[in-house]
């Protein structure tokens, strides 16, 4: 099993520019596979991943992720065959359908049929990045526009790698099963390594019904990441995250990763810290978050407990785990890629 590392993005809540090169130049020097910039509602991931290729050689570059309601799906191909120009064949686009609070209120885009729209948006890629003409007819999307002065157009410049990897972000059974049938990886996030395994039927079920081969496709689980002798230290790092996650990435009515908490067995925790995050803030989600849940959703804790939790996500199918840092300074998460490298070893 190899690694990965996620920047995240470059708000706030993330190290400077400068700092974000350093970590992942070390990355890179220790050995990860690949690096990941993600998209919320702020920093470009299409952006950083351009800017992080010139300044690396080796490591594979990925969106993790692109939210389709963000930008259609050739603009999409355009930033992807031109990051994977820029890197010489260096990227993977990674997609995902966000969820309504996002795709609502920021892209101005209702959130209507997800799993159709990224059936249709994959599609349309794969026919950009391919160079052939894009003509696509489906439930959500339709190219060129009917009774319009449109043409079927194709992309002037194409990746240097065919075909580009596409992985999606998925969750939900029927999501999970989509991404078996038609994306080259599958990207779950927060996913505890048995989770992983158990949700490897839906993933080999969709690639059952497209005649694909299941170990074809990557499997990269998304986690928050800190070793520390003080397991309590350790969970602290991560706490803030996942209560936002579980908190405040969604409405009451709709949080992915709070549903995921609830699908673990972690019904009643769930819902005390969404209550407690939405009524509140993160110090009362924080404090609501008890410690088996934050193990089972993060990989922390001590080397020897981190070095077997490792080993579960091998045995449990991934091919590589994408480890995300909160560590409070620079030193702290260049160690912490030090730490994980040889834990992993």
């Amino acid at each position: 099993m190899r690694l990965g590392f996620s920047i995240g993005t470059l708000g706030p809540v993330a190290s400077a520019p400068d700092e974000h090169l350093k970590l992942v130049a070390e990355a890179e020097r220790l050995g990860y596979e690949s690096v990941w910039a993600s998209e919320g509602y702020g920093a470009d991931p299409a952006t950083t991943l351009a800017w992080l290729a010139a300044g690396t050689e080796r490591v594979e570059l990925g969106s993790g992720i692109i939210q389709i309601s963000g930008r259609t799906a050739v603009a999409t191909a355009m930033a992807a065959a031109t990051i994977d120009r820029l890197s010489g064949g260096r990227f993977r686009l990674g997609l995902g359908t966000s969820g309504p609070q996002v795709t609502e209120g920021w892209h101005g885009r209702r959130y209507e049929r997800p799993l159709a729209h990224l059936r249709d948006y994959v599609q349309v890629v794969r026919t950009a990045l391919a160079g052939e003409p894009v003509r696509h007819a489906g439930p959500t999307l339709h190219l060129p526009l009917p009774d319009s002065r449109g043409k079927a157009l194709s992309m002037a410049i194409g990746p240097v790698r065919r075909p580009l990897p596409i992985h999606l972000a998925a969750m939900g059974p029927k999501a999970i099963a989509l991404a078996g049938e038609i994306a080259d990886g599958w990207l779950p996030i927060h996913f505890p390594p048995e989770h992983v395994a158990e949700s490897l039927g839906r993933l080999r079920s969709g690639a059952a019904l497209a005649g694909r081969d299941p170990a074809e496709i990557a499997v990269s689980p998304m986690v928050m990441a800190m070793v520390d002798e003080d397991a309590d230290y350790a969970r602290d790092v991560v706490r803030p995250m996942l209560a936002l996650y579980l908190g405040g990435m969604g409405s009451r009515e709709v949080n992915f990763y709070n549903r995921l908490a609830r699908r673990l067995g972690f019904a009643a925790a769930a819902a005390r810290v969404q209550d407690a995050y939405l009524d509140g803030g993160m110090g009362e989600a924080m404090e609501e978050l008890p410690d088996d849940l934050v193990d089972a959703l993060a990989l922390c804790g001590t080397p020897g407990r981190v070095r077997e939790r490792l080993e579960a996500y091998r045995e449990a199918g991934a091919t590589a785990l994408v480890v995300g840092l909160n560590a409070p300074t620079l030193d702290d998460r260049l160690e912490q890629l030090g730490w994980l490298a040889e834990l992993n070893s």
